[in-house]
């Protein structure tokens, strides 16, 4: 079979499922299976392909069909231009949260800082934060032992391992140490909109990183409260929250001393970042 008509046959399949990126996931399964760019793949539409690829071609888009999303079946995922090892053990990294790191960096360029990564997952946050702050050292903190070891993966392949420390437990155990950030992606979900959710994120993502509870503020809650007692004078926190939830966490930042400095939109005008700083 040539390769015209096995990303037809692949795309096809999808289209089924109405899955709607059908075209782009058979040409990005059949590189991974021919270890092509897919540039290269369709500059040459009239090549034969083996029996043995076509069978792995086919399992892979099997695995789409049932909406297994492509990060977990490539197991990586770009984010801040850079390849992370993601599998079914950490959240994929979304394009947006890269508007807090732009943001970030911004603030904290040619400075010196301790940062901290509450409920790290891959690492992406806290890696890519590193990886331009080059004078800072940071930890990510998970209560997830096979996230970690990713994270960990993800900081060795990034050249600032050195420079960073995991650890493995809750944050509110977190005691005698002081951060000058601290920046969180935590779930926010409202556990009954979970059954709501595309397919490909309540069947395959962690649930832990997406449930927030009842009203979703649950573990947002507990990183305000937390940072409290292990920011810096000044320091900032800087967190991710639901598109519906900037009034209610507003509310609750007012209330435990902090002093709202950014409201950062999504690329939808949605507010779902928060840089703020604590006033003891």
């Amino acid at each position: 079979m040539n390769t015209l008509k096995l990303l037809n046959l692949g795309s096809n399949k999808l289209k089924n499922q109405n899955i709607s990126s059908h075209i782009l996931d058979s040409e990005i399964l059949l590189s991974k299976v021919l270890e092509k760019k897919r540039e290269e793949i369709l500059l040459n539409l009239d090549l034969e392909i083996d029996d043995l690829e076509v069978k792995k071609f086919e399992s892979l888009i099997q695995r789409r069909s049932f909406r297994e999303p492509i990060a977990y079946i490539l197991n990586r995922k770009e984010f801040w231009s850079k390849s992370f090892y993601v599998n079914r053990e950490t959240l994929i990294p979304r394009p947006e949260t890269e508007i807090i790191v732009e943001k970030l960096i911004k603030i904290y360029k040619n400075r010196s800082i301790n940062l901290l990564d509450i409920g790290t997952g891959s690492g992406c946050i806290l890696i890519s934060l590193l990886s331009e702050l080059q004078n800072s050292k940071g930890v990510g903190i998970d209560i997830s032992k096979k996230a970690l070891q990713l994270a960990k993966k993800n900081a060795i392949k990034h050249k600032i391992y050195k420079r960073t420390k995991f650890i493995r437990g809750s944050f509110t155990n977190l005691y005698n140490k002081k951060f000058d950030l601290i920046v969180s992606n935590p779930p926010y979900v409202e556990s009954r909109e979970i059954k709501n959710l595309d397919e490909d994120i309540k069947r395959y993502e962690p649930k832990i990183a997406i449930d927030g509870g009842n009203d979703g503020l649950d573990v947002i809650k507990k990183v305000i409260y937390k940072a409290k007692e292990i920011l810096k004078v000044n320091g900032k926190l800087a967190i991710e929250i639901g598109e519906n939830q900037s009034s209610k966490v507003s509310k609750i930042l007012k209330k435990n001393k902090f002093i709202i400095k950014n409201y950062i939109k999504d690329n939808k005008e949605n507010i779902r970042f928060l840089i703020s700083v604590y006033q003891n």
